[in-house]
């Protein structure tokens, strides 16, 4: 059984803040300068070492902010909501949270960004209030997918403890509807495939077990021999196990057909020519459209050590998303570390 790092089904403000302050606490405790690291992409640009402290609704002058994290010298202050409407009068009160740190940043953490007529009446009455302050306090409006992904940025594939702890972040922000319009129409995950990849290719499938968490992306890529061979647009997903009634099947996304029952079962004898038991344990099963080979070479020694997100607008400079076989033509002119 899959043991999660967050609550899930609740959709109370502490709980998302509780949450969040989780997965930032977790990523200082992994590595501070992977912590300062995303602290510094996002809100500080100066070097800075202190110890930092968590705090949960740390009572101010005359106001309760969600969540407060310190150090001296610099301090955040969070707001967090369930909509994109916050009010200005409350979001003054918690500037008397600060005193005379240097960096002083409230940020309004919510599933979509701020209401444009609200957030300009806070801004003009957070420009007066600095104009009395020795160090001005910085205003960071983000979503909770933003958060997520600025702290994707600052990791990488070979730090798998604390990817883990992320993917189950985003996998309650999606399941308690905080990530409400995702960008997966741009994200490519990298799969090991390894000795299954020409049947993966041949039948457009990938399977996995079942627990193994991950964040919403169109494209899946596979991995093998220094570089990801192929690229297929998902067009379903479906979990699959066997039961004492015969097999069990769950649509994720897309429709449970004949035909990719069939594949299933062909996933299931292929897999037992490698020592795979894919039939008693929960797996879930990837369909795409069609898999084009490609050459995405990883130009770095060491192998990956699982998964890999790939945010395909960078990679190939582009702001939309051409179709699959073009992806995979531009991603041969491409590398990675």
């Amino acid at each position: 059984m899959k043991i999660h790092y967050f609550q899930r089904y609740h959709t109370k403000e502490n709980v998302a803040t509780a949450n969040t302050m989780l997965l930032l606490s977790r990523l200082y405790s992994y590595s501070s300068e992977k912590f300062f690291g995303f602290l510094k992409s996002e809100f500080f640009y100066d070097s800075f070492d202190p110890e930092i402290v968590f705090t949960l609704q740390e009572k101010s002058v005359n106001s309760i902010p969600d969540a407060t994290i310190v150090q001296k010298g610099f301090k955040i202050v969070v707001e967090t909501k369930m909509s994109d409407w916050f009010y200005s009068e409350q979001l003054i009160k918690h500037l008397n949270s600060f005193g005379d740190e240097k960096y002083k940043v409230i940020i309004t953490l919510a599933p979509e960004l701020m209401n444009e007529k609200e957030k300009a009446i806070f801004e003009e009455q957070l420009k007066k209030y600095n104009l009395m302050q020795n160090y001005p306090v910085i205003h960071i409006n983000t979503t909770f997918e933003r958060l997520a992904n600025a702290i994707q940025d600052v990791i990488d594939d070979r730090d798998y403890e604390i990817q883990e702890v992320l993917d189950d972040y985003l996998n309650y922000c999606y399941t308690d509807g905080l990530i409400t319009v995702s960008d997966s129409w741009k994200y490519m995950r990298m799969q090991l495939a390894g000795a299954t990849i020409n049947f993966n290719m041949d039948n457009d499938i990938y399977y996995e077990n079942a627990e193994h968490k991950f964040r919403a992306h169109d494209y899946l890529g596979l991995y093998t021999r220094k570089s990801v061979r192929a690229i297929g647009k998902i067009c379903a997903r479906i979990t699959a196990v066997k039961t004492k009634d015969g097999m069990q099947y769950n649509a994720e996304f897309g429709e449970i057909t004949e035909e990719r029952k069939d594949k299933i079962k062909k996933a299931i004898d292929d897999g037992k020519l490698y020592g795979y038991d894919l039939s008693n344990s929960l797996h879930r099963y990837f369909f795409v459209e069609k898999f084009y080979e490609t050459d995405f070479r990883k130009i770095t020694p060491k192998p990956p050590m699982g998964t890999r997100i790939f945010d395909l607008s960078q990679v190939l400079d582009l702001n939309e998303i051409p179709n699959t076989d073009q992806i995979a033509e531009l991603l041969k002119e491409k590398t990675w570390n």
